[in-house]
């Protein structure tokens, strides 16, 4: 029987933080890809190559509509990620500004 903890919350934040440094352990695209295989369903990993997929297209200052015309994700989710990339906690500008691409510039 799984034993409940007293502070399900805290226990949620190391989850995620052991999360994190396994994938910061990770050392080349073919690790990270095999981990997400391992970690994830087919419908989140497409989800997630999804949401990444249309980080290039907002930088370079495509519409929604466009990036739902040219990708098929949905302006929903186009719009989720245009807030995260301009809100969020800077995970997706810092992926963009690695990566080097056009428009990531240093925005925070």
């Amino acid at each position: 029987m799984k034993r409940r903890s007293i502070d399900p919350e805290a226990d949620d934040l190391d989850a995620l933080a052991g999360l994190a440094r396994a994938l910061a352990a990770l050392r080349t695209a073919d690790e990270v890809t095999a981990f997400l295989e391992d970690l994830c369903t087919p419908a989140e990993r497409q989800a997630m190559a999804d949401r990444w997929r249309v980080i290039p297209l907002l930088l370079n200052g495509m519409t929604y509509r466009d990036i739902h015309d040219r990708t098929g994700v949905s302006v929903t989710t186009v719009g989720r990620v245009a807030r995260c990339l301009e809100l969020g906690a800077g995970g997706y500008r810092t992926a963009a500004r690695r990566l080097r691409l056009p428009g990531a510039g240093s925005h925070h």
